[in-house]
């Protein structure tokens, strides 16, 4: 596996430590493979965690509650559209991201948004794919 080493991430809603557990933790038997994800110390009390990149114990971004979560995941719905239907390819999207909110390549995911900037990217977003005639 790579990159064994265990980053030390604060809760942003409680300031609990994020602990580094098998993501069966929090999914039962759902979980395939040998995941991770990081869990707010105050789990289920504070219900924000992240899960990692594939084989790795990085995380995908920021510890989130649940409306983030479902919000980061809407919002991947909508900005997927944009390079799924050919406007742009992936690579070039994420570009866009960068280019659109002056962010670095680190910055420019989806998972290290806050709810806010994942309202802005969807506008923009729809916005490009209405001007593309993808939605209206």
């Amino acid at each position: 596996m790579k990159h064994k080493k265990r980053l030390a991430l604060k809760c942003p809603y409680c300031g609990g430590r994020a602990i580094l557990r098998r993501t069966n933790y929090l999914f039962g038997d759902k979980t395939i493979g040998n995941e991770y994800v990081y869990v707010c110390q105050n789990y289920p009390n504070c219900d924000s965690y992240v899960t990692t990149v594939t084989n790795t114990m990085l995380p995908k971004g920021t510890l989130a509650n649940k409306a983030l979560r479902l919000k980061r995941i809407e919002t991947h719905k909508i900005f997927d559209k944009v390079w799924k239907t050919g406007i742009m390819t992936k690579a070039n999207a994420y570009c866009w991201i960068q280019d659109k909110f002056s962010l670095t390549k680190e910055q420019a995911h989806i998972g290290m948004f806050s709810e806010r900037m994942c309202d802005e990217l969807v506008k923009e977003a729809k916005m490009v794919l209405k001007n593309n005639r993808r939605i209206s």
